[in-house]
């Protein structure tokens, strides 16, 4: 085993690579061909299905299934239970396989909040933040709050997590953003 650590009731298959300084948590299941970075938390009852790809600093919180198909960019946060799937038309009597799952990507820094669900296919930006229970149907922007079902756009949040104003500037960082058509990009 390497520099990481894994509780003992945990499995991870052969094949998996996790990088120093992560942490597995009780009765979850790394499979083979999984990739998970340094820095990594994975809390309880965690599934990394095969083939996935997980950044460094990622936070994982309980009962979170993370399916192929599924990429987690560096810093990403999962919370409690929240739901990713892989097939738009699942059908236990008719199985595709892996080279039909769709993709969806969560880029650096964005969050997904408790119980929400991001339906495959899409692309959630640099630093989104997603509300617990909401349900991703469509690509989500840059720095986007999106919230409720389906998910729309509510407003704009900071790389810090904060609420930014009218002016796209953050009240607690003091960043600011411009709107491009990929959502905010931060003014340096």
């Amino acid at each position: 085993m390497g520099d990481y650590f894994v509780h003992p009731t945990s499995v991870v298959d052969e094949g998996a690579e996790i990088g120093e300084g992560t942490r597995i948590w009780h009765f979850s299941h790394i499979q083979s061909g999984a990739r998970i970075g340094r820095n990594c938390s994975l809390g309880q009852n965690v599934n990394v299905s095969n083939n996935v790809r997980i950044g460094n600093g990622v936070k994982i919180q309980n009962n979170v299934s993370v399916y192929e198909g599924v990429e987690l960019g560096d810093y990403v946060f999962c919370g409690p239970s929240c739901v990713f799937t892989n097939d738009l038309t699942p059908r236990a009597k008719y199985p595709k396989g892996s080279a039909r799952y769709l993709r969806t990507i969560v880029e650096e820094g964005a969050s997904i909040g408790a119980n929400a669900t991001v339906v495959c296919g899409h692309t959630i930006g640099r630093c989104a933040l997603i509300g617990a229970g909401a349900v991703v149907t469509s690509d989500v922007p840059a720095y986007a709050l999106m919230l409720g079902v389906p998910a729309r756009r509510a407003g704009w949040v900071c790389e810090c997590g904060e609420l930014l104003d009218g002016s796209l500037a953050c009240p607690e960082c003091r960043r600011s953003y411009r709107e491009t058509e990929n959502g905010l990009e931060e003014i340096v």
